[in-house]
């Protein structure tokens, strides 16, 4: 049994382990458990030999305690982390499951919705010629110029749109549409989309610490805006923790990223399974797994 650490009287003031005499908050510790009290360090030194084995025990169980805690909040994160995330919202148009690909979507600068490419080509290709050239959803007709355009956009971001505000990130950071090329400025529009529930902003931020661009080059940020962007539903995201993760040999987590990114219909990791699968790092059939889950 351990012996009873951190001796207090009954009126709960502290007492020397060695001595017995009383002492304040301000007390010498054991520099190893931090439990047990010493008036001074000449009564630490004369009680060492007589609290080592206690000591020892105590540091041994707090050991176990914290790596049990830490093993637990893994497992924890873990399970969020692998969690298939909610499918995305359906195209206000035709209530279809909005494509994945950045080609099978559009976000319209006119009312801010975001449609498929299908309800826009129906709209633009398959009817009357009084109809063409108009948004599916509002009827505005089409920028005739990237002026009007910006315009639009810039109308969106003082309104709050979100994907308006992380396009505009994009813009400063590749220096598009007159936009001046700053990494810094890009990140803060990544920050502010992140904010309204943008979960791509966080797969940008990653890119950018991976990069070192417009910040100190750093793996493990990047990594954990990663994290945070596959659990919002982002599966570029999800893409690039599997290829961080099949870098440092974690073969297993990374097939499970890519697994469900390719379940979100994210054709990029069929690719990089194929591959892995050709040079030894994946069990038989797990080509096959992700080409039925695609």
């Amino acid at each position: 049994m351990l012996q009873n650490m951190s001796t207090a009287d009954k009126n709960g003031v502290l007492i020397c382990d060695n001595c017995g005499k009383e002492g304040s908050d301000h007390m010498n510790s054991c520099n190893k458990c931090k439990m047990t009290k010493y008036c001074n360090a000449a009564c630490k030194k004369k009680h060492r030999h007589k609290h080592k084995k206690d000591c020892d025990e105590h540091v041994r169980l707090a050991t176990e305690k914290r790596n049990k805690e830490v093993r637990i909040a893994a497992e924890l994160h873990d399970k969020k982390l692998f969690k298939q995330p909610l499918v995305e919202e359906d195209c206000p148009i035709c209530f279809l499951r909005m494509p994945l690909l950045s080609t099978g979507r559009r976000h319209q600068t006119c009312c801010g919705k975001t449609m498929c490419s299908g309800c826009i080509y129906a709209m633009n290709e398959t009817v009357t010629s009084d109809d063409k050239n108009v948004c599916p959803f509002c009827r505005v007709p089409t920028p005739a110029s990237e002026d009007v355009m910006l315009e639009r956009e810039r109308k969106l971001v003082e309104a709050g749109d979100v994907i308006s505000i992380h396009n505009l990130g994009l813009c400063h950071r590749d220096g598009l549409h007159g936009y001046p090329q700053d990494y810094t400025k890009a990140l803060e529009f990544y920050h502010q989309a992140i904010d309204l529930g943008h979960a791509q902003g966080y797969n940008d931020i990653g890119h950018a610490y991976m990069n070192g661009k417009g910040v100190k080059f750093d793996e493990k940020k990047a990594k954990y805006y990663w994290e945070l962007g596959a659990m919002g539903g982002c599966t570029g995201s999800r893409y690039n923790l599997g290829i961080f993760e099949r870098n440092v040999g974690k073969m297993s987590r990374a097939l499970i990223h890519f697994i469900i990114a390719i379940r979100g219909g994210y054709a990029a990791p069929l690719e990089m399974i194929k591959k892995l699968y050709s040079d030894g790092y994946l069990p038989k059939g797990a080509y096959t797994v992700a080409l039925q889950a695609y």
